[in-house]
């Protein structure tokens, strides 16, 4: 198996973290079309991380600092790479992305209904806080 390798994605490669999320990502985002994620990589460049083997890509972060908190989106891992470290890998480098900031926790939005994603992130040391409940406003239609 080859090295993984980490990057900060770039303009270049929104179309390809676009189709990487239909196959590898589960649910869908308001934000999951090339306006959003163009936004994200204009306004903090350094948030939207990538897992390459091979020059493929093998999974994706978003590891967004608003200067007050560290927000994590996007875990994804390509079906043919699970269970290889890649989700590991991408959470470590949002981890010492954070860090850098001044961050000082990270938390994931995980959906409910998604097991495996639980299993990933309690194995990386995250832990559901129940007393918590997202609350959301659609600010514009798409």
């Amino acid at each position: 198996m080859t090295e993984l390798r980490i990057r900060a994605a770039g303009p270049d490669d929104l179309d390809t973290v676009l189709a990487f999320w239909k196959v590898a990502a589960e649910g869908t985002s308001i934000s999951d079309d090339r306006a959003g994620v163009e936004r994200l990589v204009a306004c903090d460049p350094g948030a939207l991380i990538l897992a390459e083997r091979d020059g493929e890509l093998a999974g994706t972060v978003i590891a967004g600092f608003d200067g007050w908190r560290c927000h994590l989106y996007r875990l994804a891992v390509h079906p043919d790479h699970r269970r290889q470290g890649v989700g590991g890998a991408l959470l470590s480098a949002a981890e010492e992305r954070f860090v850098r900031l001044g961050g000082r926790r990270g938390d994931a939005m995980v959906l409910t209904r998604n097991e495996t994603a639980h299993h990933a992130w309690r194995a990386a040391g995250y832990a559901p806080e129940e007393q918590w409940r997202r609350w959301v406003k659609h600010l514009a239609e798409n």
